[in-house]
């Protein structure tokens, strides 16, 4: 026993000495603990110290869009973010405006086309049907009352000439219209008024020469009449059935005539201004393949359809072998004649992006330093083959993304920025040309009155107020309706408040003061109905009137200004550019007005 328990301790004692070996082999020395927690101090706060700041921004090499305070990981690619100032970029802050990298734009494949002017002369896509002509349709009608007795037109489609005899009829009328005549003629020598009238009674029932001649000289009542067609056609109706009673003037049958047809063109209501009698249109026709036909247009239909919005175009085809069916579908190309209207460019229709109300393109920003795409809404014409006319919003020149259009759209979204599906509510109202014309000529006396300011001129800023004034009272408010003259009525008269102020302030700064209040109105009008000016701009200045800050509306884009006049002429800067044709866009809350360009002092 006593042996069992020293071979006990001496197998405890081994291993207690094999475990402190190995947990020395296994563990860092108190000196390694204290190194490695060293170094891993000093690696984080040289992160710290190298990796970021209270102003670094992290983004996306390949999405620039994305934006975050620290680092991490890309959420649309997953890539690691680096520091903004490595990634490049403009710095647009304009929401509708969305900078993307070279990488990522070969990623979308994105292609661009210059947008131009269109040509005078112009080729409409449109649709139609081929339809039977008009003028060659009749209507084959009883002579005489009775029962049909025989048919021999039991179907519609069915082909007749001439002279054909469509049906046989009874007629009690006629039956006694023949005993009178047969016994006129026993008496004609001594009563021809008697059988003249006789004779006539027939032929007002239509009952031919031949057929009277045929009674007379048999002898014998016919108790059956025939019906005979007046005109070759196709039956395209049938009216009546064997055993039916008849009267004078009922139809019995309905022929066309297909050696001719029309061809009915649909012509929506944007493209009727360039559509003319004579355009010559060229046509293929869906069952007839490998065939063009031509043919001008002989008649345009002065109605628009309310449901469909379109006039009818028609066409004139003869028809050798009647190959050309009433209801095929047509495909027409027109030449048109008309001229088009400046500002009407066509886009093709990968380039658009549409909602069922509203129209987007994306523009690319020009002389960007990083690639850069703005969201613009435009207004657009119906579609024209691969292409859409843009009626509003686009100018000639400008590059239009024609293809990678929904990535772009798609990044943006994910980004924050305007998109299809996140687009703010348009402030410029529809008005009329006319109207927006008369605001120009108003725009125009403000801009007078805002360089007289420049030159400190207070003097000359009053006559040139009252020159604004006139201006203002020449806008006739019945070119608008609805919200659009109550919005005018309002703006008008603010701006005779401040006007009239203009005209009572003594000293160069109370002008000025009223002048800020009319630049309130006249870039409310600016935004809410345009001007037809190429570009405006919306330009500011911070230090104001004690830096309350005041904007106003200039005609050039060089800053000069009319708050302080030579004391400080270069102080400010551009908020916005309004564009002729351009909607603008509400503006959020936290979004603010895009910046134009540095501030200048």
């Amino acid at each position: 026993m006593k042996k069992l328990n020293k071979q006990v301790l001496v197998f405890t004692a081994i291993g207690m000495i094999l475990g402190f070996l190995v947990a020395m082999l296994i563990s860092p020395s108190a000196n390694q603990q204290i190194n490695t927690s060293s170094n891993q101090h000093i690696n984080a706060s040289d992160h710290q110290t190298t990796g970021s700041s209270d102003h670094q921004t992290w983004t996306c090499s390949m999405h620039p869009q994305v934006r975050q305070p620290e680092p991490g990981q890309c959420p649309i690619c997953g890539m690691d973010l680096i520091p903004a100032s490595t990634a490049g970029g403009n710095g647009n802050s304009s929401p509708a405006v969305l900078e993307m990298s070279e990488a990522a734009i070969a990623m979308a494949e994105v292609q661009t086309f210059i947008v131009k002017e269109n040509e005078t002369a112009k080729e409409i896509s449109t649709t139609g049907k081929v339809q039977p002509n008009e003028r060659s349709r009749s209507t084959i009608t009883a002579n005489f009352p009775g029962r049909i007795e025989q048919l021999f037109v039991n179907f519609t489609g069915q082909a007749v000439q001439k002279g054909e005899k469509l049906a046989e009829v009874y007629s009690p009328e006629l039956i006694n219209a023949q005993k009178e005549l047969l016994e006129a003629s026993k008496t004609k020598s001594d009563f021809p008024d008697l059988y003249v009238a006789a004779r006539q009674k027939l032929q007002s029932w239509k009952i031919t020469s031949e057929q009277i001649e045929s009674i007379e000289s048999g002898g014998a009542l016919l108790e059956r009449f025939a019906v005979l067609a007046d005109r070759s056609g196709i039956v395209i109706q049938r009216k009546v059935t064997e055993g039916d009673y008849v009267g004078t003037g009922t139809a019995l049958f309905d022929l066309v005539n297909l050696s001719s047809v029309w061809v009915m063109l649909d012509i929506y209501a944007t493209h009727l201004p360039f559509v003319r009698n004579g355009d010559l249109v060229s046509l293929t026709i869906e069952g007839i393949p490998g065939e063009t036909f031509e043919a001008p247009i002989s008649y345009l239909d002065p109605f628009i359809d309310p449901d469909t919005r379109t006039a009818q175009a028609r066409l004139l085809l003869n028809n050798p072998g009647d190959r050309l069916k009433p209801e095929m579908f047509v495909n027409a190309r027109i030449q048109t004649s008309g001229n088009l209207e400046e500002g009407i460019f066509n886009i093709p229709r990968t380039a658009l992006l549409w909602s069922g109300k509203r129209s987007v393109v994306y523009v690319q920003v020009p002389d960007s330093e990083y690639p850069a795409y703005e969201m613009r809404e435009v207004s657009i014409g119906p579609r024209n083959g691969e292409t859409y006319p843009v009626m509003s919003g686009l100018q000639a020149g400008e590059e239009v993304v024609s293809n990678g259009v929904f990535s772009i759209d798609a990044a943006a979204q994910l980004a924050g920025n305007y998109s299809l599906l996140n687009r703010p509510e348009s402030k410029t109202m529809e008005v009329s040309s006319t109207f927006q014309e008369q605001l120009t000529v108003l725009a125009e006396a403000y801009f007078e009155l805002k360089n007289e300011l420049v030159a400190d001129d207070a003097e000359a800023a009053r006559n040139a107020g009252n020159q604004v004034g006139e201006a203002l009272n020449q806008v006739d408010m019945e070119l608008v309706e609805g919200a659009a003259h109550a919005h005018w009525m309002e703006l008008k008269v603010e701006a005779e408040k401040a006007l009239e102020g203009i005209a009572k302030a003594d000293g160069l700064q109370p002008v000025r003061k009223q002048f800020m209040l009319l630049s309130e109105s006249m870039l409310e009008m600016t935004e809410s109905f345009g001007l037809e000016k190429d570009k405006v701009y919306r330009q500011y200045c911070p230090m104001a009137f004690g830096d309350e800050g005041a904007y106003w509306l200039s005609e050039t884009e060089e800053i000069r200004n009319p708050y302080f006049g030579a004391d400080m002429l270069r102080c400010g800067e551009v908020r916005e550019t309004y564009e002729k044709g351009k909607l603008v866009m509400e503006k959020s809350p936290n979004t603010g007005s895009p910046g134009g360009g540095g501030h200048n002092h």
